[in-house]
């Protein structure tokens, strides 16, 4: 018989506030966090905007000796596990790590790739490979903690995070381990990230309105922000939650997960991954499809995602698609990539917890090919039962998780 599978701790940093407490306090209230970018120079780059945590001091976290070994993803990592960890009240030494990460340790890899331009060969750090490599946060959190379970890190693009979430559940309901911290980091936003991106095409040039800039599901829609920041959250099966008398947040149900194998970068043109995604988490829930109270989209504000998210939302539910409200965080978050799935399970517990929906922002101008209930600039009181998280990923990479009110 497989394991019950609950959540009992979570923590996050995001553009959005240093807690989940202040994220989900500005995701009702309809707050963005996207801003000018104020890391670098951007006076040569089309794109000026993107979430970043301004406010974010690593000597406050950790000594100076140790952060300057530390990238920072790895940071944020370590920092937004260290709250779900003291939020859970965990103990053991017997528990696992999953991180997803999209890029990894872009600022350090750009730093030292500078450094050997200017200097040779000896002007590179010693620390650069432990530094950057993108398993090493959850080798950071494993060593501070002394958690000597199973221990991986998984790149799944935009998906990166949910994966990490559903691996750790499939471990935990498959009586392989009792408990695992578990979610996603991204510290992304240097000229190298911005500069690729941008010339894809894929990221709003919105740079007079930053905080407008991000309008999923609007007809106007140009674009994603890149936004940084972690996620993370702990895992435990309901026996050993239960016996040591954890405060249980809510209950992961279900997991789907496929590839369109279509095209590297677009979805597929009939949704039919995303699709056959959640139709495979509400199958692994064993719930129907009226059940579902809520979808957190992946919502990106880029034109495919939206229209093609919206196209699967309605192969799913049907006639019903018109009435489940759908929101996409992003409006106020920024795009995570790797992290994000772990931020929008979070802002769906909350959503459970508190019987609110959070809105899309910036929604002004219907698209025709989007016509569902957004719930469009203002949070909604509802009593929910049962969400469902979307991730959607470059590569065809396509991840859904389903909540359930505990």
């Amino acid at each position: 018989m497989s394991n019950r599978v609950v959540i009992t701790g979570e923590g996050s940093i995001s553009p959005l506030g240093l807690s989940s407490k202040e994220l989900w306090d500005n995701l009702i209230h309809g707050k963005s966090g996207i801003k000018l970018i104020q890391n670098f120079d951007t006076e040569q780059f089309n794109v000026k905007i993107a979430g970043e945590i301004t406010d974010f001091d690593p000597l406050v976290f950790f000594e100076h000796k140790e952060s300057r070994k530390l990238d920072r993803y790895t940071m944020f990592a370590m920092i937004a596990a260290d709250q779900a960890i003291k939020n859970s009240g965990i103990d053991s030494s017997n528990v696992g790590v999953i991180l997803g990460t999209g890029v990894g340790g872009m600022h350090t890899l750009e730093e030292e790739q500078t450094k050997l331009l200017n200097k040779g060969q000896r002007g590179v750090s010693p620390h650069f490979i432990p530094k950057m490599i993108p398993n090493i946060a959850g080798g950071q959190i494993a060593i501070k903690h002394g958690f000597n379970g199973p221990n991986f890190s998984l790149s799944t693009a935009c998906s990166s995070a949910s994966d990490a979430i559903g691996m750790a559940y499939r471990l935990i309901q498959s009586n392989q381990i009792d408990t695992m911290v578990c979610g996603g980091s991204e510290g992304g936003i240097t000229p190298l990230t911005l500069s690729g991106f941008s010339n894809m095409k894929a990221l709003s040039k919105n740079n007079e309105n930053p905080q407008s800039a991000s309008k999923p599901f609007d007809k106007n829609r140009d674009g994603f922000i890149m936004s940084e920041g972690s996620a993370i959250l702990v895992l435990e099966s309901l026996e050993s939650a239960k016996k040591r008398g954890a405060n249980i947040l809510a209950e992961i149900i279900g997991y789907g997960i496929t590839n369109d194998a279509y095209h590297i970068t677009q979805p597929h043109n009939e949704s039919k991954g995303a699709t056959s995604a959640i139709d495979l988490a509400l199958r692994d829930a064993e719930i129907n499809k009226d059940e579902v109270n809520y979808i957190n989209a992946h919502g990106t504000s880029t034109y495919y995602n939206d229209m093609l998210e919206t196209q699967a939302i309605k192969q799913v539910f049907g006639d019903n698609a018109k009435n489940l409200p759908v929101s996409s965080t992003k409006s106020m978050t920024g795009h995570m990539l790797g992290a994000t799935g772990a931020i929008e399970a979070i802002s769906c517990v909350y959503a459970i917890n508190n019987g609110i929906i959070p809105p899309t922002i910036n929604y002004e101008t219907p698209d025709s090919e989007c016509d569902l209930n957004y719930v469009p600039n203002e949070s909604i009181e509802l009593d929910l039962n049962v969400t469902i998280s979307n991730s959607f990923g470059f590569g065809g990479h396509n991840s859904v998780l389903a909540l359930k009110k505990f």
